[in-house]
């Protein structure tokens, strides 16, 4: 099976679901092409990506004649494909829980994601004060994020796993923008922010805003 890759992202590198699919590719040792989209022209409704991506969206991966999109979909293919660090736990149950954090995350906390955009993350922007309804949503979050975390271990399973930079780049859009998160939750956030695959992505190029 050819290894030839190419991963769609935004031109801006601000998706959060695109920096997963290039931490799972990085943490894979996969070699792949970076191919941008560029949103605000709406790019991703040309035809030719329509086609290729069918949602839409970045990330899309292609993989030879075969192309995929949608991050933990892409996270799953890539495990299941390619040897390399495992990026899901083996024991069954473990697996469930990282798929269940992820669906999670990509499909709730709505107004967290309004209110702490990841121009918070990536451009050191700086937010007003959480409505009552991100606050509801970040009460949730955290009190999600503590049941889930161990209270011994730096990674939310005994191995490090892709639903760990998720979870880690939902809680640093609260970190980041200075708003209170319990000392052990940043602190896993910070330790996850911390891996080599995770720092390429963070120290992409950014056009200004």
């Amino acid at each position: 099976m050819t290894t030839s890759l190419q991963l769609y992202i935004d031109a801006q590198s601000v998706s959060p679901y695109s920096m997963s699919a290039f931490v799972a590719l990085t943490e894979k040792g996969l070699p792949f092409e970076v191919v941008t989209v560029g949103l605000e022209a709406n790019a991703n409704q040309e035809p030719g990506y329509a086609a290729r991506s069918i949602t839409r969206r970045v990330p899309t991966l292609v993989h030879g004649g075969f192309s995929l999109s949608e991050s933990s979909a892409i996270s799953e293919y890539l495990d299941e494909v390619f040897p390399g660090r495992p990026l899901y736990p083996a024991e069954p149950r473990n697996r469930a829980r990282a798929r269940q954090v992820q669906a999670w995350l990509r499909s709730d906390l709505m107004p967290i994601r309004q209110e702490r955009s990841t121009e918070v993350v990536f451009y050191g922007m700086r937010m007003p004060p959480l409505s009552p309804a991100a606050q509801a949503s970040v009460d949730r979050l955290l009190a999600a994020a503590e049941l889930l975390l161990a209270s011994d271990s730096e990674n939310l399973f005994a191995q490090w796993c892709i639903a760990d930079v998720d979870l880690a780049l939902m809680l640093n859009r609260l970190v980041l923008n200075g708003d209170p998160v319990p000392p052990r939750l940043a602190a896993y956030a910070k330790h996850q922010w911390q891996r080599p695959s995770v720092q390429l992505w963070v120290d992409r190029k950014r056009s200004p805003m």
